[in-house]
């Protein structure tokens, strides 16, 4: 039987088998009674609906003997399940694979959609089963659905699905789940209420303080997980011996603590009573510096499950590592969570005689290892679903490939998840899923939006794929339901998906084919928009064909896939093209061929089973059991022997936990690990030793600190051997293993492979003959030459022109990639490769990036990524930057094109030049930035330029960290570099540099560069960076040629250019419409009341304006100045937020705009002003001034809050959140940081151990948000104790005047800062002042509140109030690295 036949003929041969076979007669009558084929069809994700007709031969295929593929297991000396395949594949040998005790052993992964089934029988063979993950007409549990109906296949006789099933035969059940993942996204988890350390209510919330969308007004985040606050009467701090100090006490690190309140439980009693009778059962309890002293933890929980709570998640349990803030993250979504998957278990269990309790039952965990269910918790549960599939492709294409580096590449309907393998799991210990940062163990598994239901876009010239996808419902537009052209459109469009190979399940009455038509329509729409742009250009050009159009939009989607998989592999110091690409999904078998080619790598993997893969791995996974505690030793020979004591303890904990679940001690494997990072460093590294043996000036559990020099060089370039190492946690992990291989052979195939039909395919160049070939049909020795089509029942691998894939031993289709065919590409605009030059122009900047941060050695810079990197053309114009820095956006350029009008023709090659300056498009001293002039061979001036810009931590000046609040000359503020030669001729001038560093010594009262070391190190980074860039850009000049990159340079400018003029044309068309002038105006005022004044004129018809800042204040006397590039940047970032969407931030933005800044003004001030407070405050009301001219929004809090704290042997410095403003149809967010800064703030743990202070209080201050229809965000109350004598400097603005409020809006509250003194005096120091602290005073800032928008007595919303789309749900260390990026 086919597995491409047609669906009529499909259902006719299984009715005429049906006529032979009575069991196979009931189970078509079962499918025909519910319906269930056309649902589980009908509700493939977009991208997934890869199916045909072999899936109703998995659904309705009772036991027969013919044609059964079987495979071995090895050495199976515990119960554990194989990879079951009751697939009817050609050609293979049969094997046994049973157990001794011949029962059943199950492998399920319960997707989102589907839930696959893999069952080893008795005898030996496996059966693998479809279904839906939700069918409530039909059956209430799918896992329980699929094991009954294997289960009555097997046995030939009806279980009723009302009756629990006999458990007698069945030996194992594995589960992958998303029950916990669908929980959290869709917030559906248990009502819960957080317990924590009184001063500290609304510390989840604020978080890291820093927004997830640099420019998004409206600020969407995620929602906390609980409903109610507790605070609790205690506090424990650490131990510092100061006069009266209490009994010390030693913690679990090693550290020594001091209960500074004692825990009172009696008025906590009354509290809880009161949430029980409220009806939360549920507790999640975070408490200062628990993860080193838990008692008062435990003490709590004790008294909550006394008093009747069912749930009790205590953070000291859930993960104890130090930083509460993940820490309180991770208990929450346990006590959320787990809660909801003991319901499901239970509920499973219920399906079963005796609820399972003969059968081994083990949940996939989101680290990749099995636990039991009784020891499934919601934190260690989010990534179980697609951790399956990451151990599949470990399992299998790692050995199959010969153990070389794998990358696995899951594409689905709406998302692609790309990991990577090398021998052993890398594991993350801290990630956000829905926004909620957790603190576990979990694989690193980066969720990227790009899917098959991608939607596809045409926007200003550029083509655009997703983030938006068309889902299930109503899917692609061939689903016949009215969706959105796609990614999977575009692929039928252009002959890559066959209409024949899918049932006739689309359609209003889900009886009709794909429709191939509805996909042209669809596609033709965009691809007239894309005609009318290339003919009203000012070049014309020929229009696009439909197939021109589709495949310009697979190649975008494909380039949008590759930027993460080099993120991915460079992070950690590999070479993408060094891999295997692990395909599987439904929708990557599409893709595959391109991605690979893209990333330069040579050879693809698609196992047999790529669309299961996930339950496959389920079948081949360990049982793990971990073990982990905080430490805070120095790795050193005198602590040797207390790390090997904590090892040993936690190795036995997991050899006793695993031996409990009954593997002998032969099959339990150990591996230890430490936690390790440089003193003085945030750069921590989980290292193993296991390719380390121990020596004799290591512990005994191996050399940890070869291993971890080891691993930091290949990741980050170098090494601090005179730092000393500290030891953050001790971890290990136990493994017990069932022994189990996979032995699967094929029968060799010595005819030639069968030709199911030709198809035409279009590929770059035009359709070409395409022939199509059944994966059933193929066995081991088929070689298949590109172009051809590959269709199994989950999927269709397309193997492209210039490929050949070919069928292993064991069934698998490796693909042999080739060289893609040169194309000839024009410097004339062509969109679709417009859009790929964006792509690459931006990964040249991410790279650069990449190598900045791996080879600096600052805090600054390495761990809190506060740097830009940026690609310029031959006139210094802005091509591409990243990250997106609000600050940096437009300064960059100012910088370079400075220097080419300063420099002229004294630009040779090997100089690389050192700027600064205000005066050359400096933002602030500390940010020093390094310009790299390349040359090209046969051209006499440089034809592109690369830059780096970095926040170096101290250059000098009048005091630590080069950020005086009350300087009020430039020189006061550290060096001063304008055009300093840093390299010239090849050679770095560490000597010129170094005496320009200590130059500020010369300045009465102020110092020469503090940390010499640090500085040169990072230049050296610096340059090394820009080398890169000069690298990727000089091959991408080789494979188009120099005239095509430096004309796609300009096309990309020219694209947000176009962007800008149509926001400026429709803002101008909206204002017309209500009879309003084409000129706005704003003002606003710095707490010194100097005016910054805004008059914008718009040209409708060009699309243009004028910004005049005519009117603002002079220059003033001290350091509020704002250099003109500081004003640039904010006009930059101001103008993306208004276009709404992504598009190229360059100097094309500024193109339609000309800004008129009065010289002398402090907008732009004299060359030796003071500026450090303009880079940090001014850029701020810049801001809110051009905001309230085109009325977006309200302002936010309009400051920086900057705080240092410092004396002789310490220095530290934050920000601090405010209220944002409101806006049409959003209220401000509370407690975040706003506009031109969203830099994260210190976790409090990590603030108490590192510095002399105690964190007192840290929560929103309410009522402080301006009043209006929608109400302002709230600022925060921050109040630190201090422990020890020091400077304490405040930078602050909006101490006098009040954030607007707009169109009735009221007014934010100010901002206000006062010195609470030990004796009981409090004194308010004003927004900027430096004063000498002494132990017992205490500072307490209270930040801005963001203004409110609309009349507060309206009760109704503003017409046109725009929707908030959903955020995706990123995830991963890619998405991490990006988020931290963006926090600066």
């Amino acid at each position: 039987m086919s597995l491409l036949g047609s669906y009529e003929g499909l259902r006719q041969e299984i009715q005429r088998l049906a006529q032979e076979n009575e069991e196979l007669r009931r189970l078509v009558q079962l499918i025909q009674e519910n319906q269930e084929l056309k649902l589980v069809l009908r509700n493939r994700g977009s991208g997934l609906a890869l199916y045909n007709s072999g899936l109703l031969a998995e659904v309705a295929a009772g036991p027969r003997p013919s044609r059964r593929r079987t495979l071995k297991f090895k050495d199976a000396e515990r119960v554990l399940p194989g990879p079951p395949a009751e697939e009817p594949l050609v050609g293979c040998s049969p094997s046994t694979m049973g157990g001794p005790d011949g029962r059943f052993h199950f492998a399920i992964d319960r997707g989102g959609t589907f839930t696959d089934v893999f069952a080893q029988c008795p005898g030996g063979h496996v059966r693998v089963l479809k279904l839906l993950s939700e069918d409530p007409a039909n059956y209430a549990d799918a896992p329980t659905e699929g094991i009954r109906r294997i289960l009555e296949q097997e046995g030939g006789k009806v279980l009723p699905r009302d009756r629990p099933l006999d458990t007698s035969r069945i030996a194992s059940i594995r589960m992958g789940t998303t029950v916990a993942t669908n929980a959290l996204l869709e917030r559906r988890g248990e009502r819960v209420a957080l317990l924590v350390t009184r001063g500290f209510r609304d510390l989840l919330h604020v978080g890291t303080q820093a927004r997830q969308d640099l420019f998004d007004l409206a600020v969407p985040m995620p929602d906390v997980l609980y409903e109610e606050v507790l605070e609790v009467d205690e506090r424990v701090v650490l131990y510092r011996g100061e006069p009266g100090a209490g009994t010390p006490l030693k913690g679990r690190t090693g550290a020594l603590l001091e209960v500074q309140q004692p825990l009172d439980l009696d008025s906590l009693r009354g509290k809880l009573e009161g949430l029980l009778a409220r009806g939360v059962r549920s507790l999640a309890v975070v408490l200062m510096h628990s993860y080193a002293w838990a008692p008062h933890e435990q003490r709590v929980g004790a008294l909550a499950r006394e008093l009747g709570f069912a749930h009790v998640a205590l953070s000291s349990e859930a993960m104890p590592m130090v930083r509460i803030v993940p820490r309180g993250h991770t208990a929450c979504a346990d006590a959320y969570l787990t809660p909801a998957i003991q319901r499901y278990v239970q509920g499973f269990r219920r399906g079963f005689q005796g609820q399972l309790k003969d059968v081994q039952v083990l949940f996939m965990r989101s680290d990749g290892g099995l636990a039991p269910m009784d020891a499934f918790s919601g934190s260690r549960a989010v990534l179980s679903g697609p951790a399956g599939g990451v151990v599949g492709y470990s399992a299998t294409t790692y050995q199959a490939e010969g153990c070389q580096p794998v990358i696995g590449f899951d594409m689905g309907g709406t998302s692609t998840d790309v990991s990577r393998y090398a021998g052993e799991f890398e594991h993350v210990f801290e990630a956000s899923t829905a926004g909620i940062t957790l603190q576990a163990p979990q694989l690193d598994i980066n969720t990227v939006a790009a899917g098959g239901g991608s939607r596809l876009f045409f926007r200003s010239g550029l083509f655009v794929v997703g983030p938006e996808s068309a889902g299930a419902h109503p899917g692609p537009a061939c689903y016949r339901k009215g969706g959105p052209v796609t990614v999977t459109d575009a692929n039928l469009v252009l002959g890559r998906l066959l209409p024949a190979s899918f049932p006739c399940i689309f359609g209003p009455g889900e009886d009709q084919p794909l429709s191939p038509e509805a996909s042209r329509k669809a596609l033709e729409a965009v691809a007239a928009e894309v005609n009318s742009f290339l003919a009203s250009g000012p070049r014309p050009a020929a229009p696009l064909s439909l197939e021109e159009v589709a495949m310009g939009f697979v190649r975008v989607a494909n380039e949008a896939m590759c930027r993460p998989i080099r993120a991915l592999t460079q992070a950690r110091g590999h070479d993408p093209s060094a891999h295997v690409l692990a395909c599987f999904g439904g929708a990557g078998g599409q893709h595959a061929c391109a991605i690979a080619r893209a990333l330069g790598m040579d050879t693809v993997h698609i196992h047999r089973h790529s669309g299961l893969l996930s339950a496959l791995g389920l079948a081949l996974a360990d049982v793990v059991h971990e073990a982990q505690e905080p430490c805070s030793l120095l790795y050193g020979p005198e602590t040797f022997q207390q790390l090997d004591q904590r090892l040993s303890r936690l190795e036995e904990q997991c050899v006793d936990a695993l031996r409990a679940q009954g593997f002998p001690r032969s099959q339990v494997s150990t591996e230890s690990f430490l936690h390790l990072r440089y003193q003085g460093t945030d750069c921590s590294l989980m290292v193993s030793a296991h390719q380390h043996p121990a020596s004799a000036r290591s512990p005994r559990a191996g050399d940890f600190g070869a291993a971890f020099v080891e691993r930091y060089m290949r990741e980050f370039g170098f090494v601090i051997p005179e730092r000393p190492v500290v030891v953050d946690d001790v971890r290990v992990r136990g493994t017990g293993r069932s022994g189990l291989r996979l032995e699967d052979t094929c029968k060799v195939q010595t005819g030639p492979p069968r030709v199911d039909k030709m198809t035409q395919c279009y590929f770059e160049g035009g359709y070409q003959e395409t022939p199509v070939y059944l994966l059933a049909e193929l066995g081991h020795g088929h070689k298949l030459q590109g172009p051809c089509l590959v269709i199994d029942s989950n999927s269709t691998i397309l193997v492209e022109p210039g490929c050949q894939a070919e069928v292993t031993n064991t069934g698998d289709v490796r693909i042999s990639v080739g060289a893609e065919a040169a194309s000839a590409v024009s410097a004339q605009l062509d969109p679709i490769q417009l859009s790929i030059f964006s792509h690459r122009f931006m990964s040249i900047a991410e790279q650069m990036g990449r190598i900045l941060q791996r080879t600096a050695i600052s805090t600054n810079i390495k761990e809190r990524l506060d740097f830009s990197c940026a690609l310029f053309g031959p006139d210094g114009g802005l091509v591409s930057n990243a990250p997106h820095i609000p600050v940096h956006l437009g300064a960059m350029q100012e910088t370079v094109q400075f220097q080419i009008q300063h420099l002229g023709a004294d630009l040779h090659p090997g100089d690389v030049l050192l700027s600064n300056h205000p005066r050359a498009g400096g933002s602030h001293l500390p940010d020093l930035t390094v310009i790299t002039p390349v040359f090209w061979p046969g051209q006499a001036r440089p034809v592109f330029y690369v830059a780096s810009r970095g926040h170096h931590a101290d250059i000098g000046g009048s005091t630590p960290g080069s950020m005086p609040p009350h300087s009020t000359t430039l020189q006061q503020e550290g060096a001063v570099f304008l055009s300093f030669k840093l390299v010239q001729g090849g050679v770095f001038q560490e000597d010129a540099v170094t005496e320009a560093l200590r130059a500020p010594g010369k300045v009465p009262g102020c110092s020469g560069t503090r940390n010499l070391h640090d500085n040169l190190s990072d230049l050296r980074a610096q340059v090394a960076a820009n080398q890169k860039g000069i690298q990727l850009v000089g091959e991408l000049i080789g494979q188009y040629g120099l005239d095509v990159v430096q004309a796609y340079m300009g096309h990309i400018q020219a694209n947000a250019e176009l962007a800008v003029r149509d926001m400026l044309r429709a803002f101008g068309v909206a204002r017309q419409a209500r009879g309003l002038p084409l000129e706005v105006s704003a003002e606003d005022h710095m707490d010194d009341g100097s005016p910054i004044r805004l008059s914008v004129q718009l040209n409708l018809s060009q699309g243009s304006a004028v910004f005049d800042f005519s009117g603002t204040g002079p220059e003033v006397f001290g350091n509020l100045n704002a250099p003109r590039a500081i004003t640039l940047s904010a006009l930059i970032y101001c103008l993306r937020c208004l276009v709404g969407r992504d598009i190229p931030l360059n100097q094309g933005c500024l193109a339609p705009v000309r800004v008129v800044i009065p010289r002398g003004s402090i907008l732009d001030p004299s060359p030796e002003a003071a500026v450090v407070g303009g880079n940090v405050l001014t850029s701020q009301r810049v801001v809110d001034v051009i905001l309230g001219a085109f009325g977006a929004c309200a302002a936010s809090q309009g400051c920086m809050n900057n705080v240092t704290l410092g004396n002789a042997h310490m220095g530290y410095y934050e920000t601090v959140a405010g209220g944002a403003g409101a806006g049409p149809g959003w209220h401000g967010r509370s407690g975040v940081h706003s506009h031109m800064t969203n830099t994260r703030i210190t976790d409090p743990e990590i603030l108490e151990s590192r510095y002399p202070v105690i964190l007192r209080r840290f929560e929103l201050r309410s009522g402080s948000g301006g009043r209006g229809r929608f109400r302002g965000g709230d600022g925060v109350v921050r109040e630190l104790l201090f422990r020890e004598e020091a400077l304490l400097s405040v930078l602050t603005e909006r101490r006098a005047f009040r954030p607007y409020g707009l169109h009735g809006g009221e007014p934010g509250a100010c901002g206000l800062n006062l010195l609470i003194r030990k004796d009981g005096r409090t004194v308010n120091l004003g927004g900027k002042t430096s004063v000498t602290v002494y132990p017992g005073d205490v500072f307490c800032l209270h930040t801005p509140g963001g203004g409110g928008y609309g009349d507060p007595e309206d009760p109704a919303p503003p017409p046109g109030s725009p929707p908030q789309a959903p955020a995706f749900p990123e995830r991963g260390s890619v998405y991490e690295y990006r988020r931290t990026q963006e926090a600066v």
